[in-house]
């Protein structure tokens, strides 16, 4: 294990993985520091001049223990990092990630990732991915990702910035459902300061009892602004969605959610609920009751908005 490795980790308060039993990448800038492997989990690696290629292929009939720890990451102040990633999981094979993305002391970073993400019929993939930012906002993260679920195939993705300024943060996914797939797509973002939130995703559920839910949760401050643009679209009997984007606003914040619900078959349903204001004034009476500022008040209803379902950090 290099140090860059080390200090890359000590910036998300984790420790690399040892165990032989558990799968992990570190890429930092456009260079691959390590790369440790489980059986049935393949990956290429190729690195660029301008980026890192690299192919993740999941082998039919094969479900991982243990999830895979990716770390991508820049320590620098400056400097660009472009991911440009193929994943390919096989029929019935079964695979979590947690990636961590760190960029603590940017002052003009790029980070961009492209994925194009295959599930074969009845897998399964988790993907949460967690940032570290710096106080100055100064990193731009833009990933673009094109999902295709096939038969009976379940993809979750939950994005949320753990520490630091957003900076800007613009995120594009495309995903196609099949039959009996289920798809759920989260994001729960923070801004402040000047940053800049947009989120732009699309699910069409195009088989039979296809279901997918866009849940989007985000609070801005100061002059932070944020733009939330959730398309679901029902072409096939019985397919479910539901699109649900909340956004809280303080101090000269501005936001914008865009939900849209198209239907294409009789016999399916999709609904969608958006709500954009100040935190909820029933919560913050109460809350200052029982003797909390509304300073701290306001802080701890919006920690609630962007706590995660499964657990949050390690």
């Amino acid at each position: 294990m290099t140090d860059l490795v080390e200090k890359m980790y000590a910036t998300l308060g984790e420790t690399c993985a040892t165990d032989p039993g558990v799968a992990h990448i570190e890429i930092h800038g456009n260079e691959v520091l390590g790369l440790q492997l489980v059986p049935g989990l393949n990956v290429v690696a190729d690195e660029r001049e301008d980026g890192v290629d690299a192919r993740v292929v999941l082998d039919a009939g094969v479900a991982l223990e243990n999830p895979v720890r990716i770390c991508f990451g820049l320590l620098p102040e400056r400097g660009v990092q472009r991911i440009n990633m193929e994943i390919d999981l096989g029929e019935d094979s079964r695979m979590a990630v947690v990636s961590s993305c760190t960029f603590p002391n940017a002052i003009d970073v790029l980070h961009t990732m492209d994925a194009d993400i295959t599930l074969g019929r009845n897998a399964e993939y988790a993907y949460l991915e967690r940032h570290v930012h710096g106080s100055a906002g100064g990193v731009e993260v833009v990933p673009d990702a094109r999902v295709r679920l096939e038969e009976g195939a379940r993809f979750r993705t939950d994005f949320e910035l753990l520490e630091g300024r957003a900076g800007s943060i613009a995120i594009d996914y495309e995903a196609v459902c099949m039959a009996r797939s289920v798809l759920e797509m989260s994001a729960r973002i923070s801004g402040s300061g000047n940053d800049s939130i947009k989120i732009h995703e699309k699910a069409t559920l195009v088989g039979e009892r296809a279901r997918g839910v866009l849940t989007t949760s985000i609070a801005v401050r100061d002059q932070a602004a944020a733009e939330v643009k959730n398309t679901l679209r029902a072409e096939a009997a019985y397919a479910r969605g539901h699109v649900d984007c909340k956004e809280i606003i303080r101090d000269h914040g501005r936001a914008m959610a865009v939900p849209i619900v198209e239907v294409l078959h009789p016999r399916a349903h999709v609904t969608h609920e958006a709500a954009i204001g100040s935190v909820d004034a029933k919560q913050l009476q109460t809350l200052m009751a029982h003797g909390l500022s509304e300073d701290r008040a306001t802080d701890l209803i919006i920690e609630g908005l962007l706590s995660p379902s499964y657990g949050g950090r390690d």
